[in-house]
């Protein structure tokens, strides 16, 4: 569907050279002299480039209709992650490089977004948080009080995330994927 690059929003996917790129960022900015422009951020889904351009206001983008649906995460093997439509059964796959980081931090049956164009996916919405277990780190000793100190703790995905030295094998956490840092303790 052609739009105007003046109409472009972020999160949105477009067809730019023959690729499919999705908008990380789109300011509109009108000079004091010649035609508005939209300076874009845009990211390639293949190649995982990213880069800076500027569509004139009136030229005509083509905007894929790209679909969010929730699937649940079934597995990952080395190179990809396996997801599951829970509504008509299909099954998906990602390569892990697309996901990058966030990917590490998935739980095996939990739901996730999976943007699909054409029956083919592209890429996730990592989630803002995940609730993960601890399941090793090394015990604080009594009167260890030392302000905003971090310990190693391995959670249940296999992951070492810094934690306070407060949190003890078997609490619930959250992490944010996409930078990999402690959120808070939370009850299940």
């Amino acid at each position: 569907m052609k739009t105007n690059a003046g109409a472009l929003k972020k999160g949105e996917f477009i067809r730019h050279v023959g690729e499919i790129w999705q908008i990380q960022k789109a300011d509109f900015y009108s000079p004091g002299k010649g035609s508005a422009l939209m300076k874009a951020r845009i990211k390639n889904i293949l190649t995982l480039k990213t880069l800076e351009y500027a569509f004139k206001s009136n030229e005509d983008v083509d905007v894929l209709d790209v679909e969010c649906l929730e699937m649940q995460y079934l597995y990952k093997d080395t190179e990809t992650l396996y997801f599951m439509d829970q509504r008509t059964y299909n099954q998906y796959t990602l390569p892990i490089v697309v996901v990058g980081t966030a990917a590490q931090y998935m739980k095996e049956g939990n739901s996730y977004f999976v943007y699909v164009y054409e029956e083919k996916p592209l890429t996730m919405r990592p989630a803002l948080s995940v609730k993960l277990k601890v399941i090793e780190t090394e015990e604080s000793s009594k009167g260890d009080t030392v302000s905003g100190a971090k310990k190693p703790a391995k959670v249940e995905t296999g992951v070492i995330v810094m934690v306070p030295i407060f949190v003890k094998v078997g609490d619930l956490i959250t992490v944010h994927p996409e930078t990999g840092e402690y959120g808070e303790r939370v009850k299940e």
